[in-house]
């Protein structure tokens, strides 16, 4: 699988399992955003509007996934961020990098460009707070999904982190196997994978 970064309505027609006519339609209509190659009616599809566009209409997106999904481990634990990796790199779905401070992670989430970060409030440089921030500024990742992970458990603390963008939030000591549920079900996946040998 190619990790392309725009496609013709052809293969946008493939990934989809719809008709050609069908991605035309949409296409024309403005339900599937892309643009036209200057000077001619070729029409393209940049992949992050496929992405919306397949999750608007309920089409699975593992052939646009390339069947894994990117995960960003954000966690000063090294113990504990080893744990999660195996947990996570076992369900065999997920693509998986790990950072141990917010520097890490910001510069990460920019190349690696995660589908979900697991991320620790409490880094050493930056709080998950600001990381959530700057991950919420981007325009372009506005469909990544973030789960904060910490030991504190005031609840102000946790509104905060949802303001700044948190999708869901887990008290420290948690297990790794619901951890890996709930990152499923954010990313819309079959959380009793069974596709593991």
């Amino acid at each position: 699988m190619s990790t392309k970064t725009v496609f013709t309505t052809g293969e946008a027609a493939k990934i989809c399992k719809v008709s050609q006519q069908t991605i035309i339609r949409c296409f024309d209509n403005g339900s599937l955003k892309g643009f036209r190659v200057p000077g001619s009616r070729f029409r393209r599809i940049p992949r992050d509007q496929l992405y919306s566009f397949m999750k608007e209409n309920g089409i699975p997106t593992e052939a646009l996934e390339s069947g894994k999904r990117k995960l960003l481990i954000v966690d000063d634990d090294v113990e504990l961020v080893e744990l999660m990796v195996d947990v996570f790199a076992r369900d065999g779905r997920f693509e998986i990098k790990s950072a141990n401070n917010g520097f890490g992670a910001g510069m990460l989430v920019k190349e690696f460009r995660p589908d979900l970060v697991i991320l620790d409030v409490m880094l050493p440089d930056i709080n998950g707070k600001e990381v959530c921030q700057r991950v919420r500024n981007d325009p372009s990742m506005k469909a990544v999904k973030i789960i904060c992970i910490s030991g504190m458990v005031e609840q102000d603390k946790i509104a905060d982190l949802r303001a700044a963008g948190a999708d869901d939030f887990m008290n420290k000591p948690f297990s790794v196997d619901v951890l890996l549920e709930r990152g499923c079900q954010m990313l819309d996946m079959d959380s009793n994978n069974t596709a593991v040998g």
